[in-house]
């Protein structure tokens, strides 16, 4: 039977310590946007709504914490939409309409591309979709 020199074996026993200390502790990066819970006032409900699918388009590719907020964004999405689509105070809202196109584009590309990211394109045009409704709630609208 072969036998390790003793520098060689301590070289590969803190090998795997330093590997198991790392997968334990984890390196940090960009998390996963918290549940969003929706409380029923539209203007603090569709700005949580805008930063929460800001970072889940934001999160880098590959990431564990991508499916998760794709996860969530999908759900929220729903939510948010089944909330309010029949709320008639709110339908005619600038905001409303242009978040609602945002919604829908979102949903559509996570329906019809699941495993796919999010266009650059398409990112793009979300951004500018938020800071839409985003000045127009802070006009009241």
């Amino acid at each position: 039977m072969y036998k390790l020199p003793m520098k060689r074996y301590l070289t590969y026993l803190f090998s795997l310590i330093l590997v198991i200390a790392m997968s334990l502790v984890g390196a940090p990066a960009i998390a996963a946007p918290a549940p969003v819970e929706l409380t029923g006032d539209y203007r603090q409900d569709t700005l949580a709504v805008v930063d929460s699918l800001r970072t889940a388009i934001q999160l880098p590719d590959g990431t564990p914490e991508k499916g998760v907020a794709q996860t969530q964004a999908r759900k929220l999405i729903n939510d948010f939409a089944s909330r309010y689509r029949r709320d008639s105070s709110v339908l005619k809202l600038p905001s409303f309409t242009t978040m609602r196109t945002a919604l829908n584009s979102l949903a559509g590309h996570y329906s019809s591309y699941p495993n796919r990211p999010v266009p650059q394109k398409l990112k793009d045009r979300l951004e500018q979709e938020f800071k839409q409704v985003e000045t127009a709630i802070s006009r009241g609208a």
